[in-house]
């Protein structure tokens, strides 16, 4: 039986994770495929370093040309991470003419376009399904499942580290920062939290989406990007009063216009919609094809087993495009026309839910819906609690109808330079998936 040897080029927490499984599930993967597959050689950091799975000593190596070289080596796997080594490392896989298969959603997201270009000019592949969702399989969905569908809706729960946070404070009624700090002793969230609080890594991942969905690579400065670090225990609770739950979401949907809007940012999700069940260190992604209508994919968005289901499943494909002679069978990206563009933030029309600290003194609600007046946006409720303080007064809670988002942030602006405004506005948006 033919035997297609691998060699990877990161050998830690996700490295270990693969060879692992690999290991474990070879057998199965040879009886379904008709091929043996197995990781002859293994570039990492430093061979003494720790890691969850023991990788043979005979395997590793700290130079990572000597497995991307090796004649005998077809397919070559990137599990090191980063944009700089890592982009040099697969870009000599592939001149090479080997596959590559990778994980490393912020090298797509920088330079997917280079890395797909040299894909197609040495005749071979880039197999990318783990860069997205961890164990989902929605790059293939979108790429072969539903590849009869225009995408009108994408609304991806991307980033687990978010996910558990929003979870943890609506559950347990605690703040962001000591939900925070706690993620972080647990290993939920890196030391320095930045990426994927501030909403940068669900941006990667949406970006690899958006692009793959609609057929030309988004220029990601486009991109409207907020993360959850501004969400209040009082944000939590009036969105639970108020039918709703917060989900840090990446959006990919298209107007009127053909255009597509594409943002990251923490939004009210109605309690009814099967999103806003989505818990703790969970992901999942809507799809709305106009064909196939509403599809819901659900799964491990992260950690070592998950990443490593999407990494075997990368693995098949490359051998089995290997052995039938098929290196480009499904290429890796493939620039279709699309849609005319990106919309500007500015344009997207939505409701929208607004936190104010100000003073309890008569005068002040009409000052500000006077504003709104004068902006043209329609107020559908306005809640002011008793008996709650925020930074120098007292919350004022506005929902409204649904408005282009410039007109907002117009009226805004205006309000957060009253005297009797105290606070920064907070602003989320409602998303109703209609």
């Amino acid at each position: 039986m033919k035997q297609i040897n691998i060699g990877m080029i990161g050998g830690g927490t996700v490295g270990s994770g693969v060879f692992r499984a690999l290991e474990k599930n070879g057998a199965l993967m040879t009886a379904r495929l008709g091929v043996r597959l197995k990781i002859t050689k293994v570039a990492v950091k430093a061979l003494d370093e720790p890691r969850p799975y023991k990788i043979p000593a005979a395997v590793m190596t700290t130079d990572w040309t000597t497995v991307v070289n090796d004649p005998d080596i077809r397919v070559v796997i990137e599990l090191m991470g980063g944009t700089g080594l890592a982009k040099t490392v697969i870009l000599a896989a592939l001149n090479l003419g080997k596959p590559v298969i990778t994980a490393n959603k912020a090298l797509l997201s920088e330079c997917g376009p280079e890395l797909f270009a040299a894909a197609e000019k040495n005749n071979t592949n880039l197999y990318y399904e783990a860069s997205v969702a961890g164990g989902i399989p929605i790059i293939k969905t979108l790429r072969e499942a539903l590849v009869g569908n225009r995408f009108t809706q994408i609304y991806g729960i991307v980033n687990g580290t978010c996910n558990y946070i929003l979870t943890r404070m609506k559950n347990e009624r605690a703040e962001f920062a000591a939900i925070l700090a706690d993620a972080q002793k647990l290993g939920y969230a890196e030391a320095e939290p930045s990426l994927d609080v501030d909403g940068f890594d669900a941006m990667h991942k949406t970006h690899i989406l958006a692009s793959l969905a609609h057929g030309f690579w988004v220029d990601k400065k486009k991109i409207l990007v907020e993360g959850i670090r501004s969400i209040s225990q009082t944000d939590i609770q009036f969105a639970d009063k108020l039918g709703y739950t917060i989900k840090l979401l990446g959006i990919v949907k298209t107007a009127a216009s053909e255009k597509v809007q594409i943002s990251v940012y923490p939004a009210l999700v109605p309690q009814a919609h099967v999103l806003a069940s989505v818990g703790d260190v969970f992901n999942a992604v809507f799809v709305r094809g106009d064909i196939v209508g509403d599809t819901l994919f659900y799964g491990r968005g992260a950690g070592k087993d998950a990443t490593a289901s999407a990494v075997l499943s990368d693995i098949a494909d490359a051998a089995a495009d290997i052995v039938n002679g098929t290196p480009r069978r499904v290429p890796a990206f493939v620039a279709h026309g699309g849609r005319v563009g990106v919309m500007a933030a500015g344009e997207a029309v939505s409701e929208f839910y607004i936190r104010l600290g100000v003073l309890d003194k008569p005068g002040v609600l009409a000052r500000i819906t006077a504003i709104f007046r004068d902006n043209k946006i329609s107020i559908a409720s306005v809640v002011q609690p008793e008996g709650q303080k925020v930074a120098g007064g007292v919350p004022l809670i506005i929902m409204t109808h649904a408005c282009k988002e410039a007109a907002l942030q117009k009226a805004l602006g205006r309000i957060a330079r009253l005297g009797e405004v105290k606070s920064k506005p907070v602003l989320l948006r409602v998303e109703r998936f209609d």
